[in-house]
């Protein structure tokens, strides 16, 4: 029979429920990979609630390095009984699938392209243990052993895990170790040959690290000065004000006294929590807030008053699937409108859009940066997919030597020494920004009143045509501005005589970047582009002028990147196809192959025309 075989390229997936220690172990086997310098890309599918249901863990090991879904399981580690159909029809011909076999496998379960490996768990962990719990938690532990064998994974790393893992409860590491052990033994001695998927040792991983995009967003925010986060507790964006907890504690605190040079507020709901962060923004402090879809419903009005105020705030979305609460642990790139748009009236965002962590890290810098020099709310969105789950990526750099840009800020001496009369909105350098002040700067100048209505240059309260009329339009200019600061995309030219174009954004990016390689393969030259940031920059708008037909890469029902171009640039909807994926998982570069081939198969053009047409 067919053996899948392969080294360092393949798919490995671990179907288990929910609450029972899995999560870890199956962690610890990603991190194997990695030591062991391949690359690797975890997914973690877990359910909205807290123990019960399925969950399944999903490998990708690919030593050229692509760190999307690929799509199709190789391996499958099935230890759930309620979805053992459905994880046993998923492994492709030729692939292995690891069981319980301490009962044995019903009739239904009739495969003749596949490989069984049974190892009695169950059993194994009673003849060890007594205790319940140990025999849940071990039991992970052990079939991580045997594929430390199967899969020839050096045994020493994970020795090395196990103890990094338990570093300072040691007593934990001995039977930890053991429990590997007797997994690894029992594969050596009944399932010799039988894997033909393999671990070799690489050197491919030097200078990267395997972190979560929501770790990545925290610790930019506390490179850029963040100090205040108001926030209110939701799926999937809860770990990001977590994690800047966490490192506060250890970069906020004055070591002179002890004090906490930071403040962290949950607030009763997410409009209060925006509203916090506005007003520790108003009042001098870098702030931010973190939610999903929902919360930026909620935060909708207080949006559109930070808009028309002018006043700076980081909003961190980490979006997951709607309408509604829809399902809350899958992810989307669902939000893309919501955002760019939130509020009423004529209301424009500026967005930014990470693909890793390290975009995560850099852009949360870049936030805070630009919403102070724009004066207005900056919102990063991540996703499920990048925020929850670990991925890998280059490490994070930052220069001490920087200094931050808190924008048109007039100091005591600035005011004191004005020689004209100032005006809070008043455009005097042609960005469409006026200087602000901050509270307390000055004892008799720099006042003025911050309001939702319509105001004049010098922001008194007005009702006039004619000065609402300047402010929008002001703002217009400002928005003008925005696209010469904000990050420019990546630019990938596989063919310069093609007039075929990707645009691919966030998430979506990895797979896009393979699906590319993978139609260049068959003569099919793609060019790519990723959108880093709302407002478009002019490269974004060249890029569509010079391809003939272009397919946006996203993950919604509704194409709203597509949307979003199509309005802001005034392109004819005709000339951009989209490539949509809205299941909650992750979008595999096959599928977007297929996709890209369904077009230019029905529009009956060979991709070797495409290429070629001048």
């Amino acid at each position: 029979m067919h053996k899948i075989a392969a080294v360092n390229d393949f798919v490995i997936k671990f179907a288990n429920i929910n609450g029972t220690g899995s999560a870890s172990a199956n962690n610890m086997f990603a991190k194997s990979i990695f030591r062991s310098g391949v690359p690797v890309t975890p997914k973690n599918i877990f359910p909205s609630n807290i123990q019960g249901l399925p969950t399944w863990y999903e490998v990708r090991v690919s030593e050229k390095g692509y760190l999307g879904r690929r799509g199709g399981v190789d391996f499958m580690v099935a230890t759930n009984g309620q979805t053992m159909m459905q994880d046993f029809q998923e492994v492709l011909p030729g692939g292995y699938f690891l069981y319980d076999n301490s009962k044995p496998l019903a009739p239904k379960y009739k495969r003749d392209d596949i490989h069984l490996i049974g190892i009695p768990l169950t059993d194994i962990c009673i003849q060890e243990y007594t205790d319940p719990r140990q025999r849940q938690l071990f039991k992970n532990i052990i079939y991580v052993g045997a594929l430390s064998y199967l899969l020839n994974i050096e045994f020493e790393v994970f020795a090395e895990l196990v103890q990094d893992q338990f570093k300072g409860k040691e007593k934990l590491i001995t039977p930890n170790i053991h429990a590997l052990e007797l997994g690894y033994r029992y594969a050596k001695e009944y399932y010799a040959e039988t894997c033909q998927l393999k671990i070799e040792r690489r050197d491919l991983n030097q200078g990267k690290i395997l972190v979560d995009g929501n770790t990545g967003t925290a610790l930019g925010a506390i490179y850029a000065g963040a100090t205040v986060a108001g926030w209110y507790p939701i799926t999937p964006s809860t770990s990001v004000v977590d994690a800047f907890e966490k490192y506060c504690k250890r970069l906020r605190v004055d070591p002179a006294n002890g004090m906490n040079n930071f403040a962290i507020v949950q607030a009763e709901d997410e409009l209060a929590a925006m509203g916090m962060v506005l007003g520790a923004s108003w009042n001098g402090a870098r702030a931010f807030t973190a939610t999903s879809g929902p919360g930026v419903s909620l935060m909708a009005e207080f949006l559109g008053l930070a808009y028309f105020a002018e006043i700076p705030g980081v909003l961190v979305d980490v979006q997951r699937t709607g309408p509604s609460t829809g399902m809350p642990t899958r992810t989307q790139q669902s939000d893309i409108m919501a955002a760019a748009y939130a509020s009423h009236g004529d209301t424009k965002h500026v967005c930014l859009y990470p693909a890793n962590p390290k975009e995560c890290f850099d852009m949360s810098f870049n936030a805070f940066e630009l919403t102070e020099y724009l004066q207005t709310p900056v919102i990063i969105l991540s996703d499920l997919d990048l925020g929850m789950n670990d991925n890998m990526c280059d490490a994070f750099e930052w220069n001490d030597e920087i200094d931050y840009n808190r924008g048109k800020v007039l100091s005591t001496d600035e005011l004191e020494n004005l020689k004209e009369r100032w005006g809070r909105y008043l455009d005097v350098d042609g960005e469409g920004i006026g200087y602000r002040t901050i509270p307390g700067t000055h004892p008799t100048k720099g006042s003025y009143f911050t309001r939702g209505s319509s105001h004049d240059e010098y922001a008194a309260y007005t009702e006039s045509s004619e000065a609402y009329v300047r402010s929008m339009q002001r703002l217009e200019k400002k928005w003008d501005t925005a696209k010469t600061l904000v990050p420019k995309p990546n630019i990938r030219i596989e063919n310069k005589q093609s007039k075929v174009g990707a645009i691919f954004f966030g998430t979506s990016t990895d797979a896009a970047h393979e699906a590319i390689d993978l139609m260049q393969q068959q003569n099919v030259s793609v060019n790519g582009l990723q959108i880093k940031a709302f407002p478009f920059t002019a490269e974004v708008e060249a890029f569509i002028a010079q391809h003939d037909t272009i397919f946006v890469i996203e993950q919604n029902r509704d194409g709203q990147m597509k949307t979003l171009l199509v309005n802001e640039l005034q392109l004819d909807p005709a000339r951009l196809t989209s490539v949509l994926n809205y299941d909650g998982m992750p979008i595999t570069a096959t599928y977007i192959v297929e996709q890209i081939e369904a077009t230019i198969n029905q529009n009956k053009v060979t991709p070797l025309q495409q290429a070629d047409r001048g």
